[in-house]
């Protein structure tokens, strides 16, 4: 009886389809009408109603379009918004000009365009299938849908893919939490997955002791292949195999050799390549970030401090068009282990038996105060370390002038360097100007370990437009396709009388770019040599209204600011002679110079190489713990901003030597940061103007003819190790290891 029912019930729903389609078919009628039969007719007769143009959004980011020429404006609809862009953007860029935030994880703005992920995939009217957003050029008139069906089905199906092999890493992976593919598997991502086969694996690379892999995890996005090879300029990295056996590496075991390795850890989009030494410390949820600078060298890269409590757990970039883009060093990004080691946390006088001894502020502030008075004026010198802000380098000028000196001066800068005009030692041309040139000339300097960001413009302008680059001083590695001219002052004798081969491309280039080293402002010709570039500069017509190529590149975060403010060393000889000196951070100091019956005073962060040789230490704080106005090699002023508490019993340098002018006698006329700020304007105003550039006023004309004579003594090598330059990277683990595994080697 049950199974008859169920037959019947079965059975009847079929039947009433059957009787369904039957009276459909019998029903059905055609009419044919005139429009129908001339559709030309009928679209004159009825004309489309117009497409409604929505008012615009703003772009993702807070992104700016320039148009170079207006009549190379495009117009395309973007969910129906009108949006104009450039001739040349891609679909994904008007998008974002749109207000339309497409995700990706191969197209990374700064690099070529690779399109392997297929994430980015949008629907484009009269496109039989969706397209890839990020190679898709934009086209007048092009109407784009990025929020259809047949979109959303295409990321879904697309991201399904890409976790097929994905592992199931998240709660250990150091990406969690700041992962494109955990946000966009969630954001366009489907709720379930139709793969139960097996995971693939890969075996891990070991790309040196800053980058750490799992390269199982890897999407092929390639986004780390494009950046050593277009960015860092080496070809380390590449991807071998097909299929499901595509892996990213080295093609030969070897390291990663770049100084800007640590790049690919932040654009690589998922948990591939992270920091070793931050794995496994921390979640970026945990971190307290502080927007701040770069003090390791004259660049002023913009930096991300991360901070838990009083330690600084990593260090980021952050994005500056016009200093250092969205990259930095590796010296900068992996020093911060050193903020912790070999730090002077308390006010010591060494005793009678060599041996130093923790005292109070107090005393250690009056026995130098005693000392001090014990002296000559003309025998007092003070000399700022490399990593010194203009606030303690105006303080300790003011200071030693009131003590009737005037021997105070900063590393990096010999005795007779001309600082009145400020072109002789800015990067006049800028960081980011130096991509409008088309032919470099550098003399005396390394940019790639001296500047490494500066380095990165160079290559990244002769990759772009085949700038000529030719070099004097000694052999070097370069990244980039260079001409090694000669190694001393007799290639540039030549090249300032028109006698070298290379002054046939100076001559014929539009924007040339002279780039003069800062070393060679301890030589003892630097006038002479100086007077020849300029002349180099008048010849080839370097230095005119709309464009000025004569550059000098400093080494040290302090070196600029110094020489605004008239820290200059006056006499060769002021430290042989001298019977009181004190060192604010200089560590590079020449200690053997020193009389053996100097008295010395240290006042640092770091226990480096100058505090053997100091009578009294006196802690002071690090760049990450105090706010101090610097000035970049190119004349831009910032300030770092406090991202922990001081180390101990520590204080600002500033406040240190304020101190000591009070305990000595010579109260200087202020108490406070805003009081140095204001001495600081009447002396060099830049220096207050914040996040400004302030180019020289004035070029080589008004300068006069040297008559000194150049040395046939070649240029020497400046930097001997990247990763060991200030009292910070010395002090840094990481950078220990650096040195020990990738200096093996140099950069190739």
């Amino acid at each position: 009886m049950g199974l008859g029912i169920l037959a019947s019930r079965t059975i009847r729903p079929a039947s009433r389809l059957l009787q369904s389609q039957t009276s459909n078919f019998f029903l059905r009628t055609i009419v044919s009408k005139p429009e129908l039969q001339s559709p030309e007719s009928a679209a004159v007769s009825e004309p489309e109603p117009p497409t409604q143009i929505l008012p615009p959004r703003n772009p993702v980011g807070g992104a700016r379009v320039h148009f170079s020429n207006p009549e190379d404006a495009i117009e395309v609809f973007v969910d129906g918004y009108a949006v104009k862009v450039p001739k040349g953007f891609t679909v994904l860029q008007a998008c974002e000009v749109a207000g339309v935030d497409i995700p990706r994880f191969c197209y990374h703005s700064r690099l070529s365009i690779a399109g392997n992920c297929r994430m980015c995939l949008v629907e484009v009217e009269k496109s039989p299938k969706p397209v890839a957003s990020c190679a898709m050029p934009a086209l007048p008139g092009m109407k784009i849908k990025t929020d259809t069906p047949i979109a959303k089905k295409a990321r879904e199906g697309v991201m399904e893919f890409l976790l097929m092999n994905h592992p199931l890493d998240c709660p250990i992976c150091d990406q969690g939490g700041e992962c494109d593919l955990q946000d966009q598997s969630m954001a366009f991502g489907s709720d379930r997955g139709r793969f139960t086969e097996m995971k693939r694996s890969v075996v891990d690379k070991n790309l040196g002791p800053l980058v750490k892999t799992v390269m199982t995890r890897c999407i092929q996005c390639t986004r780390c292949v494009r950046f050593a090879s277009e960015v860092a300029g080496v070809q380390d990295l590449g991807i071998l195999g097909r299929g499901s056996g595509e892996e990213i590496g080295t093609y030969v075991e070897k390291l990663m050799t770049s100084e800007l390795s640590g790049n690919v850890i932040d654009i690589c989009p998922v948990g591939a390549l992270t920091s070793k030494p931050f794995a496994f410390k921390a979640r970026n949820w945990e971190l307290k970030a502080t927007e701040t600078i770069d003090v390791s060298d004259a660049v002023g890269s913009n930096i991300r401090v991360d901070s838990r409590g009083p330690e600084v757990m990593r260090i980021i970039p952050r994005l500056n068009e016009d200093i250092n883009e969205e990259w930095i060093s590796d010296k900068t990004r992996f020093c911060y282990d050193g903020l912790k080691r070999q730090r002077l946390s308390d006010p010591m006088i060494r005793d009678s038996d060599g041996r130093f001894k923790a005292v109070s502020w107090r005393d250690a502030l009056a026995v130098v105060g005693d000392i001090i008075h014990q002296v000559k004026p003309d025998e007092i010198v003070g000399v700022a370390g490399q990593l010194s802000d203009a606030e303690s380098m105006m303080v300790l000028k003011d200071f030693v002038n009131r003590m009737g000196s005037d021997n105070v001066w900063c590393e990096g800068t010999a005795a007779g360097v001309d600082a009145d005009l400020r072109y002789s030692y800015l990067m006049n041309t800028s960081i980011s100007g130096l991509e409008n040139a088309d032919l470099f000339l550098l003399i005396g300097t390394q940019p790639r370990v001296e500047a490494a960001m500066v380095n990165a413009r160079i290559c990244k302008t002769v990759r772009a437009s085949n700038a000529k680059v030719g070099y004097v001083g000694p052999p070097a590695e370069f990244n980039y396709d260079c001409k090694h001219l000669g190694t001393g002052p007799d290639t540039l004798k030549e090249i300032a009388e028109g006698r070298h081969p290379f002054c046939t491309a100076l001559k014929n280039a539009k924007n040339p770019a002279i780039i003069v080293g800062a070393g060679l402002f301890n030589r003892t010709d630097k006038n002479a040599i100086l007077s020849s570039v300029e002349s180099i500069a008048q010849a080839n017509n370097v230095v005119r209204p709309d464009w000025n190529g004569l550059n000098f590149l400093l080494q040290y975060a302090a070196q600029a600011a110094a020489l605004d403010l008239g820290l200059i060393q006056q006499s060769a000889k002021a430290l042989e002679s001298a019977k009181f000196v004190y060192l604010m951070g200089a560590d590079d100091v020449n200690v053997d110079k020193i009389p053996k019956d100097a008295f010395v005073v240290y006042q640092g962060h770091h226990g480096d190489k100058a505090v053997y040789r100091a009578n009294v230490i006196l802690p002071a704080s690090a760049f990450t713990e105090k706010e101090g106005t610097y000035e970049n090699t190119e004349g831009f002023t910032q300030q770092t901003v406090p991202a922990v508490p001081t180390v101990g019993d520590a204080r600002d340098d500033w406040k240190i030597v304020r101190a000591l002018s009070e305990v000595s006698g010579v109260k200087l006329p202020y108490n406070s940061i805003e009081g140095v700020r204001s001495r600081i304007k009447s002396v060099a105003p830049n220096l207050v103007h914040t996040d400004e550039r302030e180019p020289a006023a004035f070029g080589p004309s008004l300068k006069p003819e040297c008559k000194e004579a150049m040395s046939t003594t070649p240029f020497q090598t400046v930097v001997e190790n990247f990763y060991m330059t200030n009292s910070i990277t010395r002090a840094s683990k990481i950078m220990a290891q650096c040195s020990a595994v990738l200096l093996k080697k140099p950069f190739v």
